[in-house]
Formats: structure tokens, sequence, C-alpha cells
């Protein structure tokens, strides 16, 4: 399951940049909270908390609770906005969800065993075609990550989704196929030796003038 998260959130009076900006000089972080049937709402953030989430590693794969007088409301972060210099964040937009409700999220994949890996360990690398995977899964059921096992994978051998336990109720959102997640892939061929140029091919021989005596030959 993914790591929970909470915001205490206010509600703010004034939208806009104007009130973003505002929120901002509280040393809060502005946002918005859509869907469930209901208009959206601006609010703000506290920073702690967003710093908080986002160092979890887990902000936009998992739920969460906004806290706003004593009531909550689960949400799914859709998007956060960060500064392009400081890396602070700057906006956040929310969604609200119930935990039955099926979302679709981005969950990475992490690998494991590859010292049990014959191919690996006989120089071959893992090749990743798919770093995350987007599942359809209940809001109550995001898995922090997704388990990929190489043991025993040879070189030629591939990780497909089919080989990935999901949570009950979760599957793909691509259907139809078993798509690939990695393969194990060979070596590069190495570079053929450098041959010395200088070096005479066999069967050549440097023809060598003497004179019959062996001394150097004389002007006439």
């Amino acid at each position: 399951m993914s790591q929970q998260i909470s915001f205490n959130v206010e509600v703010r009076a004034r939208t806009g940049k104007g009130g973003a900006r505002e929120a901002r000089r509280e040393g809060k972080v502005p946002g918005v909270l859509y869907g469930g049937g209901q208009d959206p709402v601006a609010i703000s953030l506290k920073l702690n908390e967003v710093i908080k989430a986002i160092n979890t590693g887990h902000f936009l794969t998992s739920t969460a609770h906004l806290v706003h007088e004593g009531k909550k409301q689960l949400v799914i972060p859709q998007a956060i906005q960060m500064h392009p210099v400081s890396d602070m964040p700057m906006h956040v937009d929310l969604y609200r969800v119930n935990e039955s409700q099926v979302i679709s999220v981005e969950v990475a994949v992490h690998f494991h065993n590859e010292d049990k890996s014959p191919g690996l360990k006989r120089g071959g690398a893992l090749n990743v075609v798919r770093h995350a995977v987007e599942l359809n899964v209940r809001a109550d059921s995001i898995p922090e990550q997704l388990d990929a096992d190489l043991t025993g994978l040879d070189i030629g051998d591939n990780v497909k989704i089919s080989d990935i336990k999901l949570p009950d109720g979760a599957e793909p959102t691509i259907t139809d196929r078993d798509f690939t997640i990695a393969t194990i892939t060979g070596r590069m061929a190495e570079a053929a030796p450098e041959t010395d140029e200088d070096a005479p091919e066999a069967g050549e021989v440097e023809a060598i003038n003497q004179s019959d005596d062996g001394g150097e030959e004389s002007e006439d």
C-alpha cells in the first residue's frame, strides 16, 4: 500500500494570481481542489507538509487526506508546479476521490535479485523498457511500487507484466497484450584489435641490396 499523506488546508478567499502570491508570502502553497461532482475550491497547504509529501517519493501516486475544520476528504495529487530556480513547490492540483473509486496512476517498477540472474552474472545488461506502469486500481489499494524478480533470467529472457503481482482488483491500463517491462540483453561485441599498419603483411619480404663483399657500393 502507498504511504498515507495528510494535508491541513485552508480555503483561500482570494483566487487567481493575486491569491496565489498572497499564500506564498504567508509561507504556504496555493492549490486547487477538483472533482467529486463539486465546484473547484482554491486552497492553501502548509509548505512543510507539501515538502514532506514530496520527499516520500510517492507524491503523485498516493492518496492523501485533506483536513479542514475537522473534516477529512480523500484526494489524489494530480500535478505539482516547482520553482525553476529554488525547486520549491509553487502550486498543487488535487482531485477528490473515494476509497472504492478506481483511478489511473503510474507506479514505479523496482527490480530485485540481480545477483541471481545468470544473464547478468555472465555480463549481460538489464534493459528497462518501462520504469513505471499505469494501473487502474482502487484508491485505497495503490501499491508503493511494483516488484520485478530477476531470479533465473538469462540473456534473451524478459520480464512481462504478467510476471508482476498486482493488488487485488488492479489491472494495467494496457490490456490488449502482455507487454514487456525489461529484457536481459547480451554485451555488445568487443571491438576487434587494431592491426599495426607498419608491420609487413605475411609473405612480404623487404629486399636488401648489398654488394658481393658486404661493403658499401662505390661511386663510378
